[in-house]
């Protein structure tokens, strides 16, 4: 009876520990952070697993065919993080490189879901290519200067105009470029940056320091741009 009772008390306190065992590795497995959003089915290891669990996401690689100048690429990021409390929309942004010559593709949409770029032909200012060039050589935030400003721009809905028709807003976010708003910077369309005008002149005509596009290419963007997205000018 003695040893039966001994037997018993032993395999009670085997029970026990598994018990606390099993207990010890449940409060483990809820500590350790999990790739997806529902939690993982109980599964019976006995049985055969039927759902593979979900694929872990891959990272996204920014710009893969290396459309847009790394220097410039990395200046848009920093803008991207330094004014990331003031946009809403950061889906996407646009980047403009004033180091190309205005009859190339030189404004850039970025999408930071795909990574994935697509570009298109935007003028700069007379003050910026007094010798109308092509190439954007000076820059200025003084009103009246006719150049256009570097620098990071929110993009801030879309208007339309008596003298430039349709367009979408901006404001400047640094001191080279604060006074967009007073000075009118805009999207808008204009006939010197239609096609026909390109092969004629090699190069785009020049706006008052606007980001000025072709008819077609601002129908497409304008609604695109919305409020709240990042535009960065550098060069």
């Amino acid at each position: 009876m003695l040893g039966s009772q001994a037997r018993w008390s032993r395999r009670g306190l085997i029970v026990g520990l598994g018990a606390l065992t099993a207990s010890c590795a449940t409060s483990s497995r809820k500590a350790t952070p999990v790739a997806f959003t529902a939690p993982p089915p109980i599964i019976n290891p006995s049985e055969p697993l039927l759902v593979p669990p979900p694929a872990a996401r891959a990272a996204v690689t920014l710009d893969p065919q290396g459309q847009i100048r790394k220097a410039l690429l990395d200046d848009a990021l920093v803008a991207f993080r330094r004014h990331g409390d003031r946009i809403a929309r950061k889906d996407e942004i646009y980047i403009v490189d004033f180091q190309q010559h205005s009859s190339k593709p030189r404004l850039f949409r970025l999408d930071m879901t795909t990574g994935e770029v697509a570009a298109w032909r935007t003028a700069h200012g007379k003050g910026s290519d007094p010798a109308h060039t092509g190439f954007a050589q000076r820059f200025s935030n003084v009103p009246d200067s006719n150049a256009s400003s570097v620098g990071a721009y929110l993009t801030a809905g879309q208007s339309s105009g008596r003298k430039h028709g349709p367009n979408v807003l901006l404001d400047g976010l640094e001191p080279t470029n604060n006074e967009a708003r007073q000075r009118a910077i805009i999207v808008h369309a204009a006939d010197y940056c239609e096609p026909a005008y390109v092969a004629a002149h090699g190069k785009l005509g020049r706006s008052y320091g606007c980001f000025s596009l072709s008819q077609a290419d601002l129908k497409l963007l304008r609604p695109a741009m919305d409020a709240g997205r990042l535009l960065f000018a550098g060069i």
